[in-house]
């Protein structure tokens, strides 16, 4: 007899052969009952947990729905502005925009100086040329997506102190030396987006002032002041040249400053159009709320997202739209959690548990065409993006273009692992998942959903993301985990990729069982 460990525990299998043993009978009686008392001590506990990860589902069809907009998939964040001159940018752009729709793209550094967007002849008049920024938003645009402008960050001429941050491209952080100019560079570059583009046009875009100032993407001292200061400026100058246009802040990291930012605008009269913060899924519960408990990787997001609505909520401009512009399950670069199959369910989790308090929450980044930490040195060493390079999607590409096939009404149900909508057509659309943090031991577990107020013969076809589903990383392994794979081998890690054709079973009664192992998702669609 041997054992093999399988998801959901452990099989045992009996090997009999003439020659496997030769023994006398009072031999092969206590060998026997070895055997029994071995796989008594295994299957037993096994069996147990199996029955504990049993989860019933009850789905409701004829309960009033509510609006459910895709909030999760209206913008992406990726890498500085410069990287979208290249073609696998661009390649990577066209294939997240292919599977989710999205419409905005948010980056860093429009005014960087590779950008070439300010500079100064030796007398000290200020000389701008837009080149590249025509390049950067053509780009975008023609593939049918919009720029989120982020307007960061200080053109060393205009710099009031050459305060470097330490990424790898040492973007500067310092506050002008002249507000003047600073109020000239945002008129001559909107004006020239107008004129280019024309204010129809860009009157859809959203112009966000700075990245994170209450972190070291701001030296100003002190910092919340300072910023406050920036925005005015920029936020005035923007409005003095369209009012259509629009603008917000404060981009905090943290889910900081917002109450105390919208006071500061509502105070002074300055325009606001909208707020913006961040938050990652392992940020500290000292930073986002002050306190010292250990909030749950699974939970941080939606809880940041909550007090930030409600803060909005409770402010005199509580009809301003709130944009988280930058969230992930990690901060880090940790390939367990971003580049691997966690991001399923965590993703899931986190689209059902914000419905309702954002009206984007857009992931950082949709391709790892990234270069803060340097040039990339390996395909999968825990970047943010959904694309890896060698343009191989990750499992988290692969969740959002499952979730992407959710409705646009959602009907409550009565579990936590579980999301259910309903299409313009009517067909309804139901996500589960088998949550389980990534350094944890977890189990598989069976659904069983009962679909109330169904009637006739109907089919459930159900489509997957786990280890053997749509994920790359156990071809990957074998391979060896090259740095540097070949281009039979990256064709080959792309074909693994693929999300396998939907499996088709019938409903019976109005009930269906599904079995997901740990870190499973499963898109069920009822035909």
């Amino acid at each position: 007899m041997f054992f093999y460990l399988m998801e959901g525990g452990i099989r045992a299998r009996i090997f009999r052969g003439r020659k496997l043993m030769s023994s006398t009978r009072l031999h092969r009686q206590a060998i026997l009952l070895l055997l029994v008392s071995f796989v008594s001590a295994f299957l037993i506990p096994f069996s147990a947990d199996a029955q504990n990860q049993k989860e019933e589902i009850r789905v409701d069809i004829r309960a009033a729905a509510h609006p459910f907009p895709h909030y999760w998939e209206v913008m992406f964040g990726s890498g500085r502005a410069n990287l979208s001159l290249r073609d696998s940018y661009r390649r990577d752009l066209r294939e997240v925009e292919q599977a989710t729709g999205f419409q905005y793209v948010r980056f860093h550094a429009i005014f960087d100086d590779e950008n070439g967007v300010y500079d100064e002849d030796a007398s000290g008049t200020p000389i701008y040329n837009f080149s590249y920024v025509d390049q950067i938003y053509d780009g975008l645009l023609e593939n049918h997506v919009r720029p989120f402008v982020e307007l960061s960050f200080m053109p060393q001429k205009l710099a009031a102190r050459p305060i470097l941050h330490p990424f790898w491209y040492m973007p500067i952080v310092s506050p002008p030396k002249n507000w003047g100019r600073w109020d000239d560079l945002i008129t001559h570059f909107l004006r020239h987006l107008i004129d280019r583009y024309g204010i129809d046009e860009v009157a859809q875009w959203y112009f966000e002032v700075w990245n994170e100032p209450n972190l070291d993407f701001w030296a100003g001292n002190p910092k919340e002041q300072t910023y406050y200061q920036l925005y005015d400026e920029t936020a005035k100058t923007l409005k003095k040249v369209d009012q259509h246009l629009r603008v917000g802040g404060p981009a905090t990291a943290q889910a900081a400053w917002v109450d105390r930012f919208i006071r500061h605008t509502v105070d002074n009269n300055i325009p606001l159009d909208f707020v913006s913060t961040h938050v990652y899924a392992n940020d500290s519960s000292q930073d986002v709320f002050g306190t010292q408990e250990t909030i749950p990787r699974t939970e941080m997001v939606c809880r940041a997202a909550r007090k930030v609505h409600d803060q909005v909520e409770a402010s005199p401009r509580h009809d301003l739209p709130l944009f988280f512009s930058e969230y992930n399950a990690s901060y880090k670069n940790e390939p367990d959690i971003t580049d691997s199959v966690f991001m399923g369910p965590w993703l899931a989790e986190t689209v059902s548990r914000c419905d309702g308090l954002v009206d984007m929450l857009a992931y950082w980044t949709f391709s790892d065409v990234f270069e803060e930490q340097g040039v990339v040195k390996k395909p999968f060493y825990g970047g943010y993006g959904l694309i890896a390079e060698y343009g191989l999607p990750k499992p988290s590409f692969n969740a959002f273009k499952l979730l992407h096939r959710l409705g646009d009404r959602r009907i409550a149900t009565n579990s936590q692992s579980s999301l259910a909508t309903l299409r313009d057509d009517g067909t309804l659309v139901v996500a589960i998942w088998n949550q389980c943090p990534p350094r944890e031991t977890g189990e598989t577990k069976q659904f069983e959903i009962q679909i109330l107020g169904l009637r006739g013969k109907h089919r459930a076809s159900i489509s997957r993301l786990d280890s053997a589903h749509g994920s790359l990383l156990s071809v990957f392994a074998s391979m060896g985990k090259p740095d540097d794979p070949t281009r039979r081998q990256i064709e080959e890690l792309r074909r693994a990729s693929d999300l396998p054709q939907p499996e088709t079973i019938p409903i019976q009664n109005g009930k269906l069982e599904v079995i997901l192992p740990r870190q499973g998702l499963a898109l069920i669609e009822l035909q």
